[in-house]
């Protein structure tokens, strides 16, 4: 049987497509901007190789013909973003670099489509409907997956393109130390890992003095095995939203466009 489309009749109001880029996953729904909720069941498609522009935008046009969705779409993209053009590439082809990607999306799709990058999309989603939701002061959203994204907020409002991922660590990119992806590579334990994730998070912690920590990407549904091991001054939450994150902060970035 085939699932009826979603209702769209007040789809500029509460309702967006979003799509979350990864370096090994692209996933997509339809969102209720209101609440947060998937309106639609997500969909993940594993991120083409290579990952350059026509590829992905292949697949996003797939995820939106899907969902038989013609509204908004927000996407997240592993990259700086300034006015739609990705200033870096992170775990995708190097040939994004200075390409439109809202140009690249909105002419696939022939539909409206609004870029962020992925972590400030899932810091957003957390912020307003998550485990920042209300805190006021520095509030620092870290996921891990296959590099380290991050969002920074000051009373709930953005401060964008910060990549607190590529920060130096004992002579190191500190994503290529303390990824979650560097975890899965190496085989290691969460209490091995934890170790590196200690020496990353609290060498931001002096530099920043947040006042909340938040920290996504999939293995934030495994918080309580590793979250307990961090020992820093500022308390640590898991995402709420966990591995939607992304898509609802990018389907917000486009209804509220």
């Amino acid at each position: 049987m085939t699932a009826p489309a979603p209702d769209q009749s007040r789809t500029q109001l509460d309702a967006a497509f979003g799509v979350d880029i990864g370096g090994s996953g692209i996933k997509g729904a339809v969102v209720d901007t209101l609440t947060g909720q998937l309106r639609t069941q997500r969909v993940r498609i594993p991120t083409p190789k290579p990952s350059t522009p026509d590829n992905v935008a292949e697949v996003v046009v797939q995820l939106v013909t899907r969902a038989n969705w013609t509204g908004p779409v927000g996407a997240t993209f592993p990259a700086v973003i300034k006015n739609g053009v990705a200033r870096s590439a992170a775990n995708v082809d190097p040939s994004w670099i200075g390409t439109d990607v809202d140009a690249v999306f909105s002419k696939a799709t022939g539909l409206e489509v609004t870029v962020l990058n992925d972590a400030d999309a899932a810091g957003l989603a957390e912020v307003r409907f998550g485990a920042a939701k209300g805190v006021s002061g520095v509030v620092i959203l870290l996921t891990f997956g296959t590099g380290i994204g991050s969002g920074i907020f000051l009373n709930g409002q953005l401060v964008p393109n910060s990549e607190l991922g590529h920060l130096e660590l004992e002579g190191h990119d500190a994503e290529s130390r303390a990824a979650a992806s560097v975890k899965d590579k190496q085989k290691m334990s969460y209490k091995q890992w934890a170790k590196r994730v200690q020496a990353y998070m609290s060498h931001v912690e002096k530099l920043f003095s947040p006042d909340l920590f938040i920290v996504g990407g999939g293995v934030s549904k495994d918080a309580d095995r590793w979250v307990p091991l961090l020992k820093l001054q500022t308390p640590v939450r898991p995402a709420q939203l966990l591995n939607n994150a992304g898509i609802v902060g990018a389907a917000m970035a486009a209804a509220e466009r």
